[in-house]
């Protein structure tokens, strides 16, 4: 299977599956001497990791992170770092009804046309459990990027039609939704109880703000960092629309309106996000995501099975009603590759 690997020098291949021994990632090209143990990326996993908060997956998984290769008395090495994350709370048996059933919304039937095999126990790589290995590694990259003073920041903005109130300033981490909008965040639950006793789920919206990128990371053409982040994010299984600055609203104001007007100090507004011809200009990065509803509900769906058979399903087992607010940091974690990345790149040419 291709495509497991992303980055250019900052590399991060990642491997396992939902229901296998356990899953992990390879990170190759971080610099030496880099403060890291595993607490530094157990904190990040924590924010992801499953069974947590209203409409999450009562799943336990500790994901308590092994740093298997690469790091020595405290500091990497230069080398590749190896990371582990077992599996410890697999009900395998939860899938057995759905073996020779396509659940809609899934990439069982693309996988099966693609492979000719599929790995029914809760999607195999297609899992949502794959994104605790971007995680870990983001957790480096994180790192990497800190040292140049580089911020990022991601939180709810939209669930389930409920919508902060523009500009909304409050601490995201202070509710279990990452919402910096405490009126929102509590409409934000009643909608995810009303989904759940509905055996049906939610999507979203997640905004992701980089503070402090200088201006100058990105290449002009095809690796554009505009690009590269909307890949990044968009890799992900639940986003379906990545838009960065003023995005499609672009598209509905005139050049007058769009444009970012300059004076000494900087940029008047920021209706580009942060990124011109695909470099970025030093003002703050702001990437929006659009996340689908879990496709694993309760309600009853028409499918087929493996030989075309029209059949009826209905999934049962330990599915989240959605992505929000379990998706933030898995994209918090590409933007930071992202920028590790770039951010190397650019190094290595100046």
């Amino acid at each position: 299977m291709g495509g497991n690997t992303f980055g250019v020098l900052f590399r991060v291949t990642t491997w396992g599956e939902s229901h296998g021994e356990a899953l992990g990632a390879v990170v190759d090209g971080c610099p030496p001497n880099l403060e890291l143990n595993g607490e530094d990326i157990q904190q990040e996993l924590n924010q992801r990791r499953p069974g947590r908060g209203q409409g999450a997956s009562p799943r336990q998984e500790s994901d308590r992170v092994e740093i298997l290769s690469g790091v020595f008395q405290g500091k990497t090495t230069g080398t590749p770092i190896s990371l582990l994350i077992r599996n410890q709370d697999r009900k395998s048996t939860d899938y057995e009804a759905l073996a020779d059933l396509f659940r809609p919304g899934h990439g069982d039937f693309a996988y099966f046309k693609k492979y000719g095999i599929r790995d029914h126990r809760g999607g195999g790589r297609a899992s949502g459990r794959e994104t605790a290995a971007r995680v870990a590694a983001g957790a480096i990259a994180r790192k990497v990027i800190a040292r140049e003073g580089i911020e990022v920041l991601g939180y709810t903005v939209e669930l389930g039609g409920v919508a902060i109130e523009p500009g909304s300033r409050g601490n995201s981490r202070e509710n279990e939704l990452f919402c910096p909008d405490a009126k929102a965040a509590e409409k934000m639950r009643d909608r995810l109880e009303a989904a759940r006793r509905e055996g049906d789920s939610l999507g979203g919206i997640v905004e992701i703000r980089v503070r402090g990128c200088p201006a100058g990371l990105g290449e002009p053409v095809f690796d554009k960092i505009d690009a590269d982040l909307a890949k990044a994010v968009m890799s992900i299984g639940s986003v379906k629309g990545v838009e960065i600055g003023a995005g499609f609203r672009a598209a509905r104001m005139k050049g007058s309106e769009n444009n970012d007007p300059m004076v000494p100090g900087g940029f008047k507004t920021n209706h580009a996000g942060g990124i011109l011809a695909g470099i970025s200009t030093g003002e703050e990065i702001a990437i929006r995501a659009a996340c689908k509803p879990i496709p694993s509900i309760e309600k009853e769906q028409d499918t087929i099975d493996l030989r075309g058979n029209p059949r009826k399903i209905a999934v049962k087992g330990r599915h989240d009603v959605c992505v929000i607010p379990r998706i933030i940091p898995v994209c918090e974690a590409m933007v930071c590759i992202v920028l590790a990345d770039h951010l190397l790149r650019q190094k290595a040419i100046s």
